[in-house]
């Protein structure tokens, strides 16, 4: 029993699938807590695919697909903060508009080429092909990202909450909010070889969706977003060697059956309460 249990500790590309989910989990929980508390989901999701033209640029010119995707990812977010402070759109209109029309032209250049190598992992991921570079890779990223959200944290928060604040404090709110948008992008790279850019959004969100609905401290939001993650991304790697499914999509699962929990027990929460202080009155 127990060596059946131990099994999937034993083959190198599991053990590679697990460090990458443990390395991937601390930048995308932590950003995510951010991006939750300023309304930038969307973003999040718009910048995961819009680096796919990057990533194709980048193999059909042959320089690294990480310089390409970061390259598309800023380009993508500065486009979009450009066009929402310039114009009477809605930032998250011009999200909408910026994300199809970088995606669409990466979809019409990834069908255009003919290649032996297999593209598609970077839309899904290949969890199970990770090797040792990817780790480097991934890991550099996370040191770095990690680094800049627990450092910086306290600014990061004032300026979700109120930007006007944040300004009259002497803090320089427009590197603060290039410096989230570029550590945004990075922390996408670092999950392009785990859940690859369709289901990085789930990373991006969920962790820290479900904190915010489990704790009421911003510090015990972090901490509870990387947990969260670190544990779902874990557990859906070894869940996945036994029931033969996508890593990826079944971190994806128990992410969103754990954020349905929170969802529940916070609203039975607030039913009791208000039937308390119904009760209170009477």
């Amino acid at each position: 029993m127990i060596d059946t249990l131990l099994l999937p500790f034993q083959f190198p590309f599991m053990q590679n699938a697990f460090w990458i989910a443990l390395l991937v989990a601390p930048p995308t929980a932590l950003l995510s807590c951010f991006l939750v508390l300023k309304g930038w989901a969307l973003m999040g999701d718009a910048v995961s695919h819009a680096v796919l033209p990057g990533v194709v640029l980048a193999w059909m010119t042959g320089i690294p697909l990480i310089v390409g995707a970061f390259g598309a990812g800023m380009t993508c977010a500065l486009l979009t903060g450009y066009l929402s402070q310039n114009s009477r759109i809605k930032q998250d209109t011009v999200m909408g508009v910026v994300f199809s029309g970088m995606f669409g032209v990466g979809i019409i250049m990834y069908t255009s080429i003919t290649t032996t190598e297999h593209l598609d992992h970077v839309l899904f991921g290949n969890m199970l092909g990770v090797g040792p570079q990817d780790l480097w890779t991934a890991g550099l990223i996370s040191l770095g990202v990690s680094a800049f959200l627990v450092l910086k944290w306290k600014d990061l928060l004032l300026h979700a909450f109120d930007p006007a604040q944040a300004r009259a404090s002497g803090l320089h709110t427009g590197l603060l909010n290039y410096g989230l948008l570029a550590v945004l992008s990075l922390a996408i790279v670092s999950t392009l070889t785990a859940t690859g850019l369709i289901l990085a959004v789930a990373l991006l969100v969920t962790p820290g969706a479900i904190a915010f609905l489990t704790v009421r401290s911003f510090g015990r939001m972090l901490i509870v977003s990387v947990a969260v993650c670190a544990v779902s991304m874990v557990s859906g790697v070894y869940a996945s060697f036994f029931i033969d499914s996508a890593p990826a999509a079944t971190i994806v699962l128990i992410l969103t059956a754990i954020f349905i929990a929170a969802f529940l027990r916070r609203l039975a929460i607030t039913r009791r309460t208000s039937r308390m202080a119904v009760a209170a009155r009477s």
